[in-house]
């Protein structure tokens, strides 16, 4: 998977422009604790990057979960709108938030790779 991760703490996997899939860090997740609710944007909108397209809720806080790139909403994880939980068991896997297809594919080369996600961490 070629993923990159936005300073916003999402992550998004561009290997498919047509369905790009989008959640929330393993960094996102340990700060926001037990995830109880999300709230998952609605199939065909679109959103401009940066904008806030969800929510998430733990136990200890909410938090907005922005666009990491511009593009239509094409699928959403029922399964992790039935349990949260997802997004704290399986952050970069079964608990990814969205799909989105892509409209500028050449944001993704703004956001940070791995090393560079680690290191922003490390110093926000």
């Amino acid at each position: 998977m070629n993923i990159k991760f936005s300073r916003e703490h999402e992550w998004i996997d561009a290997s498919n422009p047509q369905a790009a899939v989008v959640g929330i860090t393993a960094h996102a997740q340990d700060a926001l604790g037990d995830v109880v609710f999300v709230d998952l944007p609605e199939v065909g909108k679109t959103y401009k990057q940066g904008e806030v397209a969800g929510v998430v809720e733990s136990v200890k806080a909410a938090a907005d979960v922005y666009m990491p790139v511009t593009g239509e909403i094409v699928e959403v994880n029922e399964a992790l709108r039935a349990d949260p939980a997802l997004a704290n068991s399986d952050p970069l896997g079964a608990g990814w938030f969205f799909k989105v297809k892509l409209v500028n594919p050449a944001e993704i080369d703004a956001l940070m790779d791995q090393a560079a996600y680690a290191e922003f961490c490390k110093n926000a």
